[in-house]
This record gives structure tokens, C-alpha cells and sequence, in this order.
């Protein structure tokens, strides 16, 4: 009889106690129901305060196949991902989150071109039901942004939700930086890559944990991984402001050729204000760039586990 190949699903959680118990049914029915594969739910708990601990502890009581990393505190959604593939032992990973927007039953799809041959198969939204109009269209506009300006192709209308095989795993998981993109990192990766379409469903309870501070952050993060374009802007923007004093500065002495009064006031204060805020800007941006390499170069692992619940132990380093 051949032996069967091991898929670890990757959940990340952070205070989604309402949720667990239906997500863990629905994702276990679903992995079930593939033929040919055994699984491992990987639970990733990232310093959830509401319970969460408590349900996830009982599933591996009652369930040989789940794991739990629990975090010493929260570290990010994105680190948590970053966990769940270090501790991931399948033939291929999957990440999911456990609010079941993303449905589980789309996994047999990408289970289906993973065995055609594809390394990563991530899942492309048709739609985005519950969301706010405000919120698709920035993340919309984000995206295309985003492509526009990196020379790493990432696809439009796709999270973290996707499956990546064992080689792509080994090789995401050797990348450790700590400002993470994870959807930009797998993109970054190559091999070879496919979608799955589906509709994204309204989270069953609870809040979103993106709100839009936080999304304006991870927007941040995944610029500033993958594009130096903003510095460039800094220096065109200096470039624009320079030419615009030298015009003025031959306006000046052309009014003062041809006898005009200058009262001088108004035109120092804008001219100072708009000089100044140039001058801010860059150096926001510089700062932004610096502030990473700060926070790269510190000998931090990326995370902290306080408890395993599983067959082995992983460093965060």
C-alpha cells in the first residue's frame, strides 16, 4: 500500500475562542475527505488572551493529529505564520486562518495542482463578502501599487491562504527576516506557481485582527521589504524642490530687473514651509529604511514559545 503524504496545516490564532471548535470541524471533515493524505494541524497561538489556549489545549488532548506553539506573548500574524512552518513536517504546508473566511474545503483544490506539479498554490479571491468597500478598495489599490513598484511579482487579490510544497517550505523557512511579508516572500522563492479560484466568506465571529492602523502597517512592511522605490522618491522629491527654488530664484531677479515692489514675507514662509516639509519627508523615509535595518541587525530571535503541545521542539531563531 503506498504511503500516505503528510500535509501540516499552518493556523495561526490570536483570540478566536468562538471559532476554533466549528474551524477545527470543518478544516479536519475537509483534510478527511483527500484521498491519499494524512494531516497535521498546527495551531499557532499568538499570545491570545480570551480563551483560545483553553480550546486549543483540549483539541490536542482529544486529537493526535494537532499541535499547538504556544507564544510567550503576541509576536504578529505574520510571525506566527513564520512559527507554524518551522514546526511543519508534511510533504506540503498549508496556511489558513482559523476565522473561516478562507473555506478548508478549498485545500483538496490545492492539494490537486500540488500533485499536478506546482510548488505553491495559493488561493486568488473572487470576492471579499463583509468587508467594507473603504477596505477593498485600498487593498486593491495596495496591491497593484505594490507591483508596479518591486520587481517581485505578487499576485492581486491573494493573502496568505495558499500551499507550498516541502522544497518551497525548506526554503521559506531559511528566510528569517523579521520585518515579514509572507506573501511577498513566497512570491520572492519563484518555482513553479498557480492559483485556485474561490469565494471569501464574512468571518464567522469575532473581530477582524487587521484593523486599519495595522493594515496600514503591513502595507509598510511589504513596501519597504521588496522596493527601494520610496528612497528614490525622496531623492526626486529633493531634485523637484531644488528646481523649484532655482526657478524662483531667476523669477526674483527678473522682478527685481523690471522695478517690482517685493514684500518677501508671504513668499519665505511658503517657500520655508514647502522646503521643510520636503526635507521631513525624506528623512521619514530614510528613517523608515534605517529603522529596519536597526531592527534586523539585533541578535532577537523572531519569536518566543512557552509551550509545545507536539512531537518536537523548534527554536525561534
Amino acid at each position: 500500500m503506498e504511503h500516505s503524504q503528510l500535509i501540516s496545516v499552518i493556523v495561526p490564532v490570536y483570540n478566536e475562542n468562538e471559532v476554533l471548535p466549528t474551524f477545527y470541524q470543518r478544516a479536519s471533515d475537509a483534510l478527511r475527505g483527500i484521498e491519499g493524505i494524512d494531516y497535521e494541524l498546527i495551531f499557532v497561538n499568538d499570545g491570545s488572551t480570551d480563551g483560545s489556549n483553553d480550546v486549543l489545549t483540549d483539541l490536542s488532548t482529544r486529537d493526535s493529529r494537532v499541535r499547538v506553539v504556544r507564544f510567550s506573548r503576541n509576536f504578529g500574524h505574520q510571525i506566527a505564520i513564520s512559527a507554524g512552518i518551522d514546526y511543519a513536517e508534511g510533504d506540503c504546508t498549508v496556511v489558513i486562518d482559523a476565522d473561516l473566511q478562507d473555506p478548508p474545503e478549498v485545500i483538496a483544490n490545492m492539494v490537486a495542482k500540488w500533485r499536478e506539479g506546482f510548488d505553491v498554490v495559493y488561493g486568488v479571491r473572487a470576492s471579499r463578502r463583509g468587508e467594507t468597500p473603504l477596505k477593498l478598495l485600498t487593498a486593491s489599490a495596495f496591491y497593484r501599487l505594490l507591483n508596479r513598484i518591486t520587481k517581485v511579482h505578487i499576485p492581486v487579490d491573494v493573502g496568505d491562504f495558499r500551499l507550498m510544497s516541502r522544497r518551497a517550505t525548506d526554503q521559506l523557512r531559511q528566510l528569517r527576516e523579521k520585518d515579514r511579508f509572507v506573501r511577498g516572500l513566497v512570491s520572492w522563492i519563484g518555482f513553479r506557481q498557480t492559483g485556485v479560484i474561490y469565494e471569501r466568506n464574512e468571518r464567522l465571529a469575532g473581530q477582524t485582527k487587521y484593523p486599519y492602523g495595522k493594515m496600514l502597517k503591513f502595507a509598510l512592511d511589504g513596501i519597504t521589504s521588496f522596493s527601494t522605490v520610496p528612497l528614490k522618491l525622496a531623492m526626486w522629491l529633493g531634485y523637484a524642490a531644488s528646481g523649484f527654488a532655482f526657478l524662483y530664484m531667476i523669477s526674483v531677479f527678473v522682478q527685481k530687473a523690471l522695478g517690482y515692489t517685493i514684500q518677501g514675507w508671504a513668499t519665505i514662509m511658503v517657500a520655508m514651509l514647502f522646503l521643510g516639509g520636503v526635507q521631513l519627508i525624506c528623512l521619514g523615509i530614510m528613517g523608515e529604511y534605517l529603522g529596519r535595518i536597526f531592527n534586523e541587525i539585533k541578535p532577537r530571535p523572531m519569536y518566543i514559545v512557552e509551550e509545545v503541545l507536539g512531537r518536537r521542539s523548534a527554536t525561534g531563531d
